[in-house]
């Protein structure tokens, strides 16, 4: 099957990014579809914005940019966003019953081979994909933030995706100009997150036992493994109530004690400290 137009819904953080790559390296037609108009107009800014961005590095032309957005439609109606469309792209927030709510309605509308997939990062593939119909043609489709800038895509297997559908995604995402990597089986933070969120989990330890401060155990995992920033401050940047969430996720779904949350996550938390976006975590951003 051959992917001509996608269907993007959710404008904010992800979706936005992801219509953008669709649209501007792939060059699909793609629908992009919110609740509210305001979000689907912040969205539109921030595509604007990144493909101006591009500009100025001399990546791209003026041209380009114009053709780019010319193949993206916002929209608020399911039914314009959908009907047409081979894949359609879940992006709304990590909330399980939004997510299936949002997959239901769309799966009403879509063609019979359009192919469904969902950005998420922590919900099992085979969960959602019983909200639609064609759980044969669902799979996991995992973009990285910024969709604009990171390459990776974790393409996920839910318990009745076909192999089919795993190749045409693939596809697709090579075509976004990514590289996808395929995850067999339907678990917990897929590869990056099993790995990174048990990672974050115990940098909060090492605070929470007293072995360093934080500017310190950022500096060594800097310098000693390469990483582009610290695990405090990418906590910060994820947000503690969403790390820990995930912490959650990972210890009641595989049930090992290992991925028992950190207390200290828990505290700052009940505090109100929840990283960049409530103004401090492990560090103070409101200068």
């Amino acid at each position: 099957m051959e992917i001509k137009k996608v269907a993007v819904l959710g404008a904010g953080l992800m979706g936005h990014g992801i219509a953008q790559v669709a649209a501007q390296i792939a060059k699909y037609e793609v629908y992009m579809r919110d609740i509210k108009q305001e979000f689907l107009d912040n969205g539109m800014n921030m595509i604007k914005d990144s493909l101006q961005r591009f500009v100025k590095k001399g990546e791209i032309t003026e041209t380009e940019v114009n053709e780019a957005l010319s193949r993206i439609h916002p929209t608020l109606d399911m039914r314009e966003a959908v009907a047409d469309a081979d894949l359609i792209i879940e992006a709304v927030p990590e909330v399980t019953e939004a997510k299936k709510g949002v997959l239901a309605e769309a799966n009403k509308f879509a063609k019979e081979q359009a192919l469904i997939v969902s950005n998420t990062s922590s919900i099992s593939i085979t969960e959602l994909a019983s909200a639609t119909n064609r759980p044969e043609k669902f799979c996991g489709m995992h973009f990285f933030n910024p969709p604009q800038l990171m390459k990776l895509i974790e393409v996920i297997r839910g318990a009745k995706t076909t192999d089919e559908t795993i190749s045409t995604v693939v596809e697709a995402s090579k075509k976004m100009g990514k590289e996808p990597v395929l995850i067999k089986k339907d678990s917990p933070g897929f590869i990056v997150n099993r790995i990174l969120v048990p990672a974050l989990n115990e940098a909060a330890y090492l605070v929470w036992e007293g072995v360093a401060e934080p500017e310190d155990i950022d500096k060594a995992i800097k310098l000693g493994l390469n990483w582009p920033m610290g695990p405090l401050t990418l906590l910060d940047y994820i947000g503690l109530d969403t790390a820990l969430a995930m912490t959650e996720v990972f210890q009641r779904e595989l049930g090992d004690p290992k991925y028992r949350a950190c207390p200290l996550l828990k505290q700052m938390i009940q505090a109100g400290f929840l990283g960049r976006k409530s103004g401090k975590g492990f560090y103070n951003w409101k200068k």
